[in-house]
């Protein structure tokens, strides 16, 4: 029976490690994996975030919003260098869409503090490519 409880602990940390040791992409890899298969469209200065589902921000680079099938990407004109995957976005709209000139807070996950804030740029729609 004792020596079921190394090979246990063996196989745990085993299985723990993939997890752990998840290969960090860079940014912009990260954006591209992210939008594989997809066309981008149209730049559009805003967007209904009333339909949005999701948004993911990809470290020190963009604010990817969901909006049914369609990714739209944002690459803030300022601070996008503060952008940090572990941030809260906490957003004040003055309408019922988020646009280019608006600014979004980042609040620290954890500690709910101040992280920076972005200024929005241009919202780019990445759809899934038709096939042929």
């Amino acid at each position: 029976m004792r020596p079921l409880i190394p090979a246990l602990l063996v196989a745990a940390a085993v299985a723990a490690t993939p997890a752990a040791a998840r290969e960090k992409l860079a940014p912009e890899a990260e954006l591209a994996k992210m939008l594989e298969g997809r066309v981008a469209g149209e730049p559009r200065n805003c967007i209904s975030l009333s339909s949005a589902r999701s948004s993911t921000i990809v470290e020190g680079t963009a604010i990817v919003y969901r909006v049914g099938s369609t990714l739209w990407v944002n690459r803030p004109k300022s601070g996008a260098e503060t952008l940090d995957e572990d941030d809260i976005l906490v957003t004040k709209l003055t309408g019922s869409q988020l646009c280019s000139i608006d600014t979004v807070q980042l609040r620290d996950r954890t500690s709910q503090i101040y992280a920076g804030f972005v200024s929005l740029g241009e919202f780019v729609p990445y759809r899934r490519a038709k096939a042929e």
